[in-house]
């Protein structure tokens, strides 16, 4: 999960400040996140999934498949 959060931040040219701000969080927990240092409430996978466009089964590894079924 930890690569996931990280390529897809970096897909989307974000930096870690820019999406601490998103998640309300100080940037040096959002990096312990992407480093697996620390593990990402529920709450905030559900708004990284919304933010961007994708399931919470691909964020954590369930699927490789990017897009939302339906």
């Amino acid at each position: 999960m930890k690569l996931r959060i990280k390529d897809l931040r970096e897909d989307h040219d974000l930096t870690q400040k820019q999406i601490a701000n998103l998640l309300m969080c100080d940037q040096s927990l959002y990096s312990k996140y992407e480093r697996g240092e620390r593990e990402i409430p529920l709450s905030l996978l559900i708004v990284l999934a919304d933010f961007y466009k994708t399931s919470l089964d691909y964020l954590t590894c369930r699927t490789n498949n990017p897009k939302i079924l339906k």
